[in-house]
């Protein structure tokens, strides 16, 4: 059974305070109203939650995956929505810290500790999601300068945020084609950035989600990271399993929301003259929501710690990405059908779970990849001699 140290209690009593105080009475009207939390956003600041996975002597508040994971989840309780400007900015902090050279650390990690700089992952692009490979960006080298030239989609912080790390080919002809990705840090603005639209999403409202598009955007070549060409595949790849991380802890704080919700309100509805939670239908649907809400806590936290601890960890990310997330999507229909009709409308928070639910499934990965992701590294494990 996974117990938190004193110091993880104190942090997540924290930001479940907060949570209870300043996001969840809020939550539901700015969703509806599709607005930037933005007050929420810098308390989140003031908290150092920009710096979480930044070491301490850059600024940052240097914690582990297993803590990073434990606060996802509670701001996920709250609102999920409120997740995105740290989540996909943490996996920018993990690649420069992992990859970048000291100068590229010196002048980077610090702003985004403290959220001045606000980042986000420019890798998707509307042909190329889970199939990364197939990016059509390009990245030219001229002088002292790369240039780049191409279109990303699906970027969270895309209009707010300032620093990005961008996927692009620097050799178009390399085989296997991954071989020709390299990884760089871009700063907004200048000519030939600019933000399109941003995308009218199902769920997962009140951050805006963009399409970035460069048109002989340059970039110094210091903003290589780690200054080597073709590298970029394994540094995103590396800095997306920590990003499955706290999607799947999104998953858990989002199913841990409905299910409260659902017992909460299984003991107020009556109907046959007692409360719904005696129904036995209502019981088993209750206990199957609790037992794979702990089931997939323990996967997550299993596998943060294994990256806490710099092993290999991919098996072991896949399947709490996998189950977390449909486990919250699970529940999250569960919790709307125990509250009936009263569920499917906008008067209670279940409706929303039930839209926020999809993007877990999809985001950092769809689930289809994780399970092929899944049974290689079971395969490979358990390969006959």
């Amino acid at each position: 059974m996974f117990k938190p140290d004193k110091v993880q209690q104190q942090i997540v009593s924290g930001i479940r305070e907060f949570v209870e105080r300043k996001v969840i009475p809020v939550a539901s009207l700015l969703e509806h109203e599709d607005e930037y939390p933005r007050e929420i956003i810098e308390e989140m600041k003031e908290f150092g939650l920009f710096g979480c996975n930044v070491p301490e002597e850059y600024g940052g508040l240097g914690l582990s995956y297993t803590t990073f994971a434990m606060i996802v989840e509670e701001l996920s309780r709250g609102w999920m929505s409120i997740v995105g400007p740290i989540g996909t900015h943490s996996v920018i902090c993990d690649i420069i810290n992992r990859f970048g050279t000291d100068e590229q650390k010196r002048e980077f990690l610090p702003g985004l500790a403290n959220g001045e700089r606000r980042g986000g992952l420019a890798l998707s692009e509307a042909d190329a999601g889970t199939d990364v490979q197939r990016i059509s960006t390009i990245a030219t080298r001229k002088g002292d300068d790369y240039v780049i030239n191409g279109s990303k989609m699906w970027i969270t912080n895309g209009r707010y945020g300032n620093t990005f790390v961008l996927a692009a080919k620097t050799d178009a002809k390399a085989d296997p084609p991954y071989k020709g990705i390299s990884a760089f840090i871009i700063e907004k603005g200048g000519a030939g950035f600019k933000v399109g639209r941003d995308i009218d999403k199902l769920g997962y409202r009140g951050v805006e989600t963009c399409e970035l598009f460069f048109d002989n955007f340059p970039v110094p070549a210091k903003n290589l990271i780690g200054r080597s060409e073709g590298e970029g595949f394994k540094q995103i790849m590396t800095g997306l399993e920590s990003e499955r991380i706290n999607v799947a802890a999104r998953g858990i704080g989002l199913a841990q929301a409905a299910f409260e919700d659902a017992i909460h309100y299984s003991q107020l509805r009556y109907t046959f003259d007692k409360p719904i939670c005696e129904h036995q239908t209502i019981q088993n649907m209750l206990a199957e929501m609790g037992t794979k809400i702990e089931a997939a806590r323990l996967l997550v936290y299993s596998a943060a710690d294994k990256k806490d601890r710099g092993e290999r960890c991919d098996l072991e990310v896949g399947m709490a990405k996998l189950f977390a997330t449909e486990t919250a999507q699970e529940v999250a229909l569960q919790a709307l059908r125990i509250h009936g009709g009263a569920g499917y409308s906008k008067d209670h928070r279940v409706e929303r779970y039930y839209r926020d639910a999809p993007l877990l499934v999809i985001g950092g990965g769809t689930n289809e990849l994780q399970r092929l992701i899944i049974a290689r590294g079971l395969i490979a494990k358990h390969r006959v001699k």
